[in-house]
């Protein structure tokens, strides 16, 4: 449902008649946020203030612009440094770094894949790319992310273990992964879903797209699962323009990585043997040296987004109807985009608050529409998705740049 309010007034006197909601008071926290943020103020935009074009210079400069070239093992390296893993492998973007991912844990074509109803369209194209079956599992409102209960409880009425895999007993094919997705950042209950996962013999890939620098219980995400998938698109805490990558801490998967992201060629000085059906998901060098001048500023870029979470948080403690998502206690997200929350669910009134906020060129969003919603994916088999679907009237993302604690939050 799509409201047809657009006078910013009347959008506030609907939403406070409709769920007790001040948009008013809403609009006007987050222009106490902004300040002098030049207008429109976008959701989130990169900021280039390291040593990037010293590193894109001297890439140019050494004619190494395509994907062999000193940055991207460097990058290779940083990103392994920093997210605590033993290997690294990076890839034209976050959607074929996750397609990846499930390939390399051992996702095959008819298979099913458990995800979250609510995540980014990414999460479930890159099961379709294996041939396999997206199976929408309900989220939670702790964590944004699976709810590691209710997915067992539902695994327990819907599945069974035959010849040691996971089957759905519906369907007769094999639940081979799962993959949580680290909303805005958010850690999922890893913990749990790696005990449930283990409970029924699925393997667990992490969804870690969003989430660089983000830690949970003082570890980093994306050592909790066989693999994982970062992104680093344009917007992105950190960025190479386009691009991901794949983690993991078992050294033949990153070997195997290595190798089915260059075509699957074989080493030789000359000759183009392939051994597999690879894939063309090199990272360009180019792209990997903007990566190594940006993963330089990842902590101070964390910080101040951290901050500038907290002065939302200060501003709306007094909106009546709203809140915004803060970490769990287990977690510290790099709150890559700032949620607010309506306390009821009512998609009128979300719309209506975005209409109020793009008036004020102010370029907040809803989150994504669930998965089960899209047409190509309504037939997907699914758990009962209440929460998911209650989320989805209820998110709002607010502008969430480091621009904005940087230079302008005095």
């Amino acid at each position: 449902m799509t409201s047809t309010i657009s006078d910013p007034a009347a959008a506030g006197a609907a939403a406070r008649l409709n769920s007790g909601f001040d948009a008013e008071a809403a609009y006007a926290a987050i222009e106490r946020v902004l300040r002098a943020t030049p207008r429109p103020a976008s959701l989130h935009e990169p900021m280039f203030r390291g040593r990037e074009w010293d590193y894109v210079k001297e890439t140019l400069d050494s004619g190494w612009v395509s994907s062999v070239g000193s940055y991207v093992d460097r990058f290779e390296r940083d990103l392994a440094e920093i997210c605590e893993v033993r290997h690294a492998v990076v890839a034209v973007n976050g959607t074929a770094a996750l397609h990846m991912c499930l390939l390399l844990a051992g996702v095959r074509q008819g298979d099913e894949v458990l995800a979250p109803a609510l995540t980014f369209i990414a999460t479930a194209n890159a099961i379709s790319y294996c041939g396999a079956i997206p199976h929408f599992c309900d989220v939670t409102e702790r964590t944004l992310g699976l709810d590691p209960v209710l997915l067992d409880a539902h695994l327990r009425a819907t599945a069974e273990i035959k010849d040691g895999a996971c089957h759905n007993r519906s369907t007769g094919r094999r639940i081979s992964a799962c993959m949580p997705m680290h909303a805005f950042g958010h850690p999922a209950e890893m913990d749990e879903l790696a005990e449930v996962c283990a409970r029924w013999r699925i393997a667990l890939v992490e969804d870690a797209a969003e989430a660089l620098g983000s830690r949970y219980k003082g570890r980093h995400v994306g050592n909790f699962g066989l693999v994982s998938g970062l992104s680093f698109n344009g917007n992105k805490i950190v960025t190479t323009g386009g691009g991901g990558a794949i983690l993991t801490n078992d050294p033949a998967i990153a070997k195997a990585a290595k190798h089915l992201t260059t075509t699957a060629k074989q080493p030789h000085k000359w000759a183009f043997n392939h051994d597999a059906v690879g894939y063309n998901y090199r990272m360009p060098n180019l792209n990997a040296a903007l990566g190594c001048a940006q993963l330089e500023q990842l902590p101070g870029f964390r910080a101040d987004k951290r901050a500038l979470t907290a002065r939302y948080i200060h501003e709306f403690a007094a909106v009546a109807g709203a809140r915004i998502f803060a970490d769990a206690p287990f977690a510290e997200s790099n709150y890559w985009l700032v949620t607010m929350l309506l306390d009821k669910p009512d998609v009128a009134v979300r719309d209506a608050f975005l209409e109020r906020c793009h008036a004020g060129n102010v370029l907040a969003r809803p989150v994504w529409t669930c998965m089960h919603r899209l047409p190509l994916y309504e037939h997907c088999p699914r758990m009962d998705l209440a929460w998911a679907e209650q989320l989805e009237a209820r998110i709002v993302n607010l502008p969430s740049s480091v621009i904005i604690e940087r230079d302008y939050a005095a």
